[in-house]
């Protein structure tokens, strides 16, 4: 088309009239409708078939009369015929199968193959049958003349192969099979005999196989087309695994050791990764003086070759080195690691400064084959750590981990960032040495490459932490003061993409945090995003992993402050909030709260505030609220809770009265007649395991104090130990009703209380690496269930308020600025929603408005 002209270089002249003509008449062309072609009256009556025949009669007459798309129709239904009919289907359908394949086009052809599978799989008739009424016809059509529809059927015969018996095999297949693998046949028909021999071989005794088998083996190993000479190259790992050690070494191995000669590099590449697959098989000797020197000089010619064969001698180096392990000389050792480092920096020495467009074709395709080939290497590199000892990692290998980390291509950084964690253990304690790699990879510009190193996080920053020592309980992640700046930054790139499965992921792992670094590190730099999160991010399965872990670290907090503070956030801005969501989002963190914490936590702080929630405007909330009943009903510790448990019936018995919404009335119901039943309530470990971990954090903050206060110094770990040795109190001496806070120091017995308040100071100061680590476990096998396939995106969050990075209001306050209700010795109030921030039902029935309600109403089903 031509460019529109400016006014003042308008031309008028009939020849650009003309032109403007044209591109008009190319608009139109371009906008114009295709029309859908219609079916002529006669054609749609040679379509149609009476609606009173059976299955059987009209697949009969289909098959007979109807058109192709028609009788492909039923032989894609011919399993359903098995199993619904097989002795009909056998005598009256089967037959017209076979005439219609005779004619049938390359559709028909491959539907039938796969229903023929379909039938084996199923079992829908006996072996015998099957050999007597399909085999013949897989057979007949395994040479088809298109290519895609002979490799179904023999898909189809190879699967067929493993059930039949061997007398079968032998005089319908074996025999027949001489013939075919001749040189007078077509070579489909010789590659067909190739794999065919393949799978026979591990269906016959010795004796068989070295008298009929293995003549033909041999026969197609010299075949003179390199295409039946690399096929049946390939097959001889099945082969030499069903005829065993010796034959492989006098029969096998000749052959490859000739194969890899070969003039053709297909062949000699498919003796290469044979030879190397078969490592395992052969002895020491043959390993050093016979698969030795072949690979040395295979290695050697690679360069000088076609890439392809550099790709797979990549892919392969791995398991090379390994199996080959122990006969190298020292010199063969140092070529091989040479080798390995040459393949990870190939093509990376040419110049990269043009431009795509101008670089031809085959350069091209030549720097893709290079890039495939340092993936390869990114993927083998744990093996070559093993390969020169991890000990030696520094010296041998770090540059080369460095330039793989910091490759230009990201599937090589994806590929080695798969592998940072397998790599991190085999250091152990060297694991320091990638520190800064590490710190690379959270900072890549690629979101895959973020998405595969956030997979093993969680583990990667335990070694990081320990050093590769798992006895060791000082943190070394203070020498690695850019990793808080990473993480972060790694979050808000996830968070401004539109990957929203890996932000999600990436919130789920900073789960473990709280087992790497300090609380205080967590609170500043962590909670308050996770709180962020919760508040303005559009996406359902983002919000509740963030809420999950917003939960995880307030599980962890050592600070009674923070945590007060958190608590009163959630109250106030989720639960108490404006928008509905983020009330919706208050009872994800409830059933969060109930999973993490223990039963007098949630009953202190969450009870009241959730079974508000049965006043709500919105049918959404009360709904989530009346699925979530029987947990809340859970942590009520009886006769204990009792007042608890009479406000939650009342407020059950209230909507059983005053819903009007029929969906929310249903559901209360249902929950109602579990809700009402008398419970029979046992002790639960696990709770009170949850509940004296919460008793060491609050003693563990006010011993700190105290320490800090008496002593100005802290005191050796080793005078602590044997202090925690001497006092240390066993777990049932534990009181059974733990206060929410701990007296102060006016309250303890100067001498015997102040010793064993040191005691338990040493055992809560391992808490976020001995019991995190022990109960990480166990909240990671809760999974969340926000990992959802899809989300329906929400947006609009109007006048909710929302926190900053920088909010002021979750930074720590001064003694003096403490509110009452946040004293250590007074528990956090439960603030009813219409008390202090009323809202008006209005502007509570919807994110903004009530309107939305009639749009939620429609996924109520799954609040």
């Amino acid at each position: 088309m031509h460019p529109p002209p400016s006014a003042a270089a308008m031309d008028f002249s009939q020849n650009s009239l003309f032109g403007y003509m044209e591109d008009l008449q190319e608009l139109t062309i371009i906008e114009r409708p295709v029309r859908r072609s219609l079916k002529t009256p006669e054609e749609i009556e040679r379509l149609t078939v009476d609606e009173d025949l059976s299955d059987i009669e009209r697949a009969v007459y289909l098959l007979s009369a109807g058109q192709d798309v028609q009788g492909t129709s039923v032989i894609a239904n011919l399993p359903f015929l098995m199993r619904q009919n097989p002795t009909e289907t056998l005598r009256r359908v089967l037959p017209k199968v076979r005439e219609a394949l005779h004619v049938a086009g390359v559709e028909m052809q491959l539907t039938a193959a796969v229903s023929f599978l379909t039938i084996l799989q199923d079992e829908s008739v006996s072996i015998h049958s099957y050999t007597h009424s399909f085999l013949q016809v897989i057979l007949l059509h395994l040479e088809h003349r298109d290519t895609g529809v002979s490799n179904a059927w023999l898909e189809t015969l190879l699967s067929v192969i493993e059930v039949l018996p061997k007398e079968t095999l032998r005089h319908e297949i074996l025999n027949p099979l001489v013939s075919k693998a001749q040189l007078s046949q077509t070579v489909q028909s010789r590659l067909v005999s190739c794999k065919i021999l393949g799978k026979l071989t591990n269906k016959f005794d010795a004796h068989t196989i070295k008298r009929e088998i293995l003549p033909l083996v041999k026969s197609l190993c010299q075949d003179v087309e390199y295409e039946v000479r690399s096929c049946m190259c390939r097959q001889l790992e099945n082969i030499a695994q069903g005829i065993g050690t010796e034959l492989t070494k006098s029969v096998v191995l000749p052959e490859l050791i000739e194969l890899s000669r070969d003039e053709g590099s297909s062949v000699r590449l498919a003796a290469f990764e044979t030879l190397v697959n078969l490592l395992d098989i052969f002895d020491t000797d043959d390993r050093s003086q016979t698969i030795l020197p072949l690979v040395k000089s295979f290695c050697e010619k690679s360069f000088k070759a076609d890439e392809s064969i550099l790709i797979s001698l990549s892919f392969h180096l791995g398991k090379l080195c390994h199996g080959l392990y122990g006969i190298f000389t020292p010199d063969q050792h140092l070529r091989f690691l040479e080798f390995y480092k040459k393949l990870c920096t190939l093509g990376l020495q040419q110049e990269n400064g043009h431009n795509e467009n101008q670089i031809p074709p085959q350069i091209l395709e030549q720097e893709k084959k290079y890039i495939s080939v340092r993936k390869n290497c990114a993927y083998n590199f744990p093996a070559m750590i093993v390969f020169v000892d991890p000990k030696n990692f520094h010296m041998e290998l770090y540059s080369t981990f460095f330039c793989l980390c910091h490759d230009p291509e990201v599937p090589v950084r994806y590929t080695i960032a798969i592998c940072f964690y397998e790599v991190s253990k085999l250091l152990n304690s060297g694991v320091y040495l990638i520190h800064k790699e590490l710190i690379t990879l959270l900072q890549d510009e690629s979101l895959e490459v973020l998405d595969a190193l956030i997979d093993h996080l969680p583990e990667i920053l335990e070694l990081m932490s320990t050093g590769g020592e798992s006895s060791v309980q000082e943190n070394k992640l203070s020498s690695l003061p850019d990793l808080i700046p990473a993480l972060t930054a790694a979050e808000q790139r996830a968070a401004a993409s539109l990957k929203w499965r890996t932000h999600e992921k990436l919130l789920q792992k900073y789960a473990c945090l709280p087992h790497v670094i300090s609380s205080d590190q967590i609170y500043y730099r962590f909670l308050q995003r996770m709180f962020t999160i919760m508040m303005t991010n559009n996406v359902l399965p983002v919000q509740k992993a963030a809420s999950r872990t917003l939960c995880i670290f307030l599980r962890y907090n050592r600070k009674q402050e923070q945590r007060h503070e958190v608590i009163q956030k959630l109250i106030e801005q989720l639960g108490q909030g404006k928008s509905y969501w983020n009330r919706l989002r208050f009872l994800d963190t409830c059933e969060f709260i109930i999973e993490i914490f223990s039963k007098s936590f949630f009953c202190k702080y969450f009870f009241l505030p959730a079974i508000e929630l049965t006043h709500d405007p919105v049918a959404n909330v009360r709904m989530k609220l009346c699925y979530l009943l029987p947990k809340v009903k859970s942590t009520l510790k009886i006769p204990a809770d009792k007042h608890l448990l009479q406000q939650l019936e009342m407020c059950v018995r209230k909507l059983l009265c005053q819903e009007k919404d029929k969906d929310v009335l249903a559901i209360v119901k249902r929950v109602s007649i579990t809700l009402f039943q008398k419970k029979f309530y046992e002790k639960d470990l696990l709770d009170q395991e949850k509940e004296r971990e919460e008793l060491l954090l609050l003693e563990m903050e006010q011993l700190e104090k105290e320490k800090q206060q008496n002593d100005g110094r802290p005191m050796s770990d080793k005078v602590f130990e044997k202090k925690r040795r001497d006092t240390k109190t066993p777990t049932q001496s534990l009181p059974k009703n733990i206060p929410i806070s701990v007296p102060g120091p006016s309250s303890v017995t100067p001498s015997t209380s102040k010793e064993i308040k040191k005691s338990k100071l040493i055992r809560s100061q391992s808490f976020n690496n001995q019991a995190f680590h022990a109960k990480y476990g166990n909240l990671e096998k809760c999974a969340s269930k926000s990992s959802t396939a899809g989300y329906t995106p929400v947006s609009g969050l109007g006048k909710t308020s929302v926190l900053s990075l920088t909010d002021d209001s979750f930074r720590t306050r001064n003694a003096s600025s403490v509110p009452p209700s946040f004293s250590p010795n007074t528990p956090l109030p439960s603030t009813s929603r219409g008390t202090g921030n009323s809202v008006d039902p209005k502007s509570s029935g919807s994110k903004d408005t009530q309107p939305r309600k009639a749009t939620l109403k429609s996924r109520k089903s799954n609040p």
